[in-house]
């Protein structure tokens, strides 16, 4: 049995496509997963599935949410081990003084890594970008609102990645590490 994360782009963001947790974590049970539980109010479900087909199962929920409440969003599904791996990994931590102004950005595959990868040619201090083989990683110092950083990352990458600050993502692996 494999533990995952499916982390929703734009889900209970704002008021545009709010759902309610217990609905998206039955629509997970009804998928057939195991041990499903949602972690904060913000698309983040945590799965079980003895089954490893990550870009199958992005599918079928999309799918599946579209289905049961009008709602099409992105949906990236990350195993446990490789969460593990991005937060090991993070290049910018020595850098983090408030967590919520520090994203890691998902990606579904390699190529969606690639925009961010496009905009390490240029600097972006007094921001910082980095961005390792399974997600990139934004330091906003004045904040993700403020930032021509996270303004010009949303630009170019579009649906290609979902991002959560830092202190989700540890709540995140947390909770992973924990089952």
């Amino acid at each position: 049995m494999a533990d995952f994360v499916a982390l929703f782009r734009g889900v209970n963001v704002g008021r545009a496509k709010r759902v309610a947790m217990a609905d998206l974590r039955q629509v997970f049970s009804d998928l057939g997963f195991t041990h499903v539980r949602s972690v904060l109010n913000s698309g983040n479900i945590l799965f079980s599935s003895p089954r490893a087909t990550i870009v199958e199962f992005s599918r079928t929920i999309q799918e599946k949410v579209d289905d049961s409440f009008g709602i099409s969003a992105t949906v990236i599904v990350v195993p446990a081990a490789k969460l593990q791996r991005i937060v090991a990994a993070n290049p910018l931590l020595r850098l983090v003084k408030d967590p919520s102004r520090h994203l890691v950005a998902f990606a579904a595959g390699p190529a969606g890594l690639d925009p961010a990868r496009t905009m390490m040619k240029q600097s972006w201090e007094p921001d910082a970008l980095a961005v390792t083989a399974d997600a990139a990683y934004l330091w906003c110092v004045e904040g993700v609102l403020d930032s021509p950083l996270s303004k010009a990352f949303a630009r170019t990458s579009k649906d290609l990645v979902t991002a959560r600050n830092w202190t989700t993502v540890l709540k995140l692996h947390a909770s992973v590490s924990a089952s």
